[in-house]
């Protein structure tokens, strides 16, 4: 591999990168998000895992899977692979907070009533211990802790099948509920 001696020189890519290619494809996303403000979230999650709805392109593009949905609960997975690195050979942070933040905020849906929703107002991620390709199969389970009238709390841990932390998450939602005026 050779680097350029200063910012003006330039360099041509080397001819063999051993490059990879990943394809993939998505539902329309319009559907669900219709059907998300037709029924209460936990019924809208079970539609879901049941593919009566399409899933969100976010987990076509992590590979994300639902695993279950329970009141004040939202179970996902993923196996790790290359795709998802940062540029000094691990999983990128980035990924692991879109797995909590997802885990947390589905969380809370569940527990929301046809026509209420969420947004995240934060998220607080503690990376416990690198991912790499040969992590194996991870486990992300959000649970509510706390649900007002308009924000709830909810946590996430992120483990391995011997369970291992390697991420753990809080996380604020800001609830809507149009059907309340006042609010």
């Amino acid at each position: 591999m050779s680097l350029p001696s200063s910012p003006a020189q330039e360099t041509s890519p080397e001819p063999n990168h051993n490059n990879r290619t990943r394809t993939y494809q998505w539902g329309d996303p319009a559907i669900s998000a219709a059907a998300a403000r037709q029924v209460d979230g936990l019924t809208f999650f079970r539609e879901m895992a049941a593919g009566r709805l399409p899933r969100p392109p976010i987990m076509e593009t992590l590979g994300l899977d639902a695993v279950s949905f329970g009141p004040g609960k939202a179970v996902f997975q993923f196996t790790p692979a290359e795709y998802h690195y940062n540029p000094i050979g691990s999983v990128h942070g980035g990924v692991y907070a879109t797995v909590c933040d997802s885990a947390c905020g589905c969380a809370v849906h569940t527990l929301l009533p046809a026509g209420a929703y969420y947004t995240s107002l934060d998220l607080s991620v503690r990376f416990i211990r690198p991912i790499t390709s040969t992590s194996g199969l991870l486990t992300c389970e959000g649970t509510v802790e706390n649900i007002g009238g308009r924000t709830a709390l909810a946590t996430a841990r992120l483990t391995n099948a011997e369970g291992k932390l390697f991420a753990h998450a809080t996380s604020n939602c800001l609830i809507f509920r149009p059907d309340q005026p006042g609010r």
